[in-house]
């Protein structure tokens, strides 16, 4: 049977697989799981909750609330924010866990709930198959003073912009920048974090009616904020996903910087102040081959991790660092955030571009990106991917011929029955001819 949490919480189509009566009962076991050690010291629970716009995020949010507070937890309902400020609330309210109803970069008619621990930090699996056996438990039913209350967290908004300019090492004054908010989460933040950071702002994407989130803007949909760019004549752009805990970025020209190239521009700033722990950037294994050779050229450390902000997260934590992420733009600055935070992402570009006097181009050639062909082979027994030797033949075969110059990444996909190959190489034709090769011997070896 499959787990009912996700990589990234629980997601599914609002109002079919996430209703309200499956809402409440999830919001009653997280009280019961999340809620244990407030309880056992005989104190009453407390849960901050935020959402991304959408207009399930209602109903999503009366239920959790209600299945919260029924069960004896006191609730914060910070309304309309982006995620990093959810995990960020969680934390400065010193609260036993925290919720946030979004399902991300999907479109608007899904909806998800994560869950944040105390500290804000995401769940380790083991708890939330806690929270996914404790469904099948009694709900807590207690009666008068030890029900839970239900309060606006009237000032949740004002904490994070506060917490995230003191972030800044210097001000953006003389910056023009246009800020896609996805019209999602981020339109009530960024552009205003922004403005009181002393940057020129323009907004798009900003206009949120609960079933355009994703649609046509975002960091899934550059686009907008390239021509944008272009238009206003603007030094550079960012772009948000629904939940703004990711940040993707136009230069002056209208060319796209990824998560990977921002990735170096942070490393190599933050080494020169004495800021980056251990001197390590640890990222995923599908960065760029050209990140692994602008940290090495920069003798900066790179540990890779398995794909996902989670693993991320924990190498980051076990190991003390201060930043890490992923090529989709999902930037960690562990000195401020327990998670990717897009806008705060998008805040250190900026200071940067002020501080050096630079372009986001200049900053951006640090990295030299490596072509990268990316071909999902469907229908095969993704389980034989590291045993068959015909597969492992031609990876090595392909390995010797790129060695220093490319690589191969070979992943069974965690949810479809499919194999992502993955090559890098000094040219876009080489990756292609190698992928493609590589592709075809999947297919015909492991074929279901």
């Amino acid at each position: 049977m499959a787990r009912l949490f996700g990589t990234d919480g629980v997601r599914g189509l609002a109002n079919r697989d996430l209703t309200a009566d499956f809402v409440t009962k999830i919001a009653q076991a997280a009280a019961i799981v999340l809620g244990e050690e407030a309880r056992s010291r005989g104190a009453k629970p407390k849960a901050v909750i935020g959402r991304d716009p959408r207009i399930s995020g209602g109903y999503i949010n009366a239920a959790i609330s209600a299945g919260l507070a029924g069960s004896g937890v006191d609730v914060f309902d910070a309304g309309v924010l982006p995620t990093p400020a959810t995990a960020f609330l969680t934390d400065d309210l010193d609260a036993d866990f925290g919720v946030m109803i979004s399902a991300s970069h999907n479109p608007a008619p899904d909806n998800g709930i994560k869950f944040f621990s105390r500290g804000g930090h995401k769940l380790p699996d083991e708890v939330e198959d806690k929270i996914e056996a404790a469904m099948s438990s009694a709900a807590l039913s207690p009666v008068g003073d030890a029900v839970g209350s239900i309060q606006r967290f009237a000032d949740a908004e004002d904490r994070y912009i506060v917490h995230l300019l003191r972030s800044l090492p210097n001000r953006l004054d003389g910056l023009k920048v246009v800020i896609d908010c996805a019209h999602g989460a981020a339109a009530g933040v960024s552009p205003q974090v922004f403005t009181d950071a002393g940057a020129t702002v323009i907004a798009i994407g900003a206009e949120p009616d609960g079933n355009n989130i994703n649609l046509g803007y975002g960091s899934t949909h550059m686009s907008a904020l390239q021509a944008a760019v272009l238009e206003h004549g603007a030094d550079f752009g960012i772009a948000h996903d629904g939940d703004a805990d990711r940040t993707l970025a136009v230069d002056a020209t209208g060319a796209i910087v990824d998560g990977d190239q921002i990735m170096a521009i942070l490393a190599i700033a933050l080494k020169q102040r004495g800021q980056l722990a251990r001197n390590t950037l640890v990222a995923t294994v599908m960065s760029n081959l050209g990140l692994k050779i602008a940290m090495r050229e920069n003798d900066i450390e790179m540990i890779e991790t398995a794909v996902g902000d989670r693993y991320v997260l924990e190498e980051m934590r076990a190991g003390g660092y201060t930043l890490g992420g992923e090529q989709s733009g999902h930037v960690i600055f562990a000195e401020y955030a327990t998670t990717g935070d897009g806008i705060l992402t998008g805040l250190a570009l900026g200071a940067e571009m002020a501080s050096n006097k630079k372009s986001l181009a200049e900053l951006a050639s640090v990295m030299k990106i490596y072509p990268q062909v990316l071909i999902n082979v469907p229908g095969v027994d993704k389980s034989r991917v590291e045993t068959d030797s015909a597969l492992q033949q031609v990876v090595a075969e392909a390995e010797a011929e790129l060695a220093g110059t490319g690589r191969v990444l070979l992943r069974a996909s965690g949810t479809e029955p499919l194999v992502r190959v993955m090559v890098e190489a000094a040219d876009a034709g080489t990756a292609k001819s190698w992928a493609e090769r590589i592709a075809r011997v999947v297919e015909k070896q492991l074929k279901n």
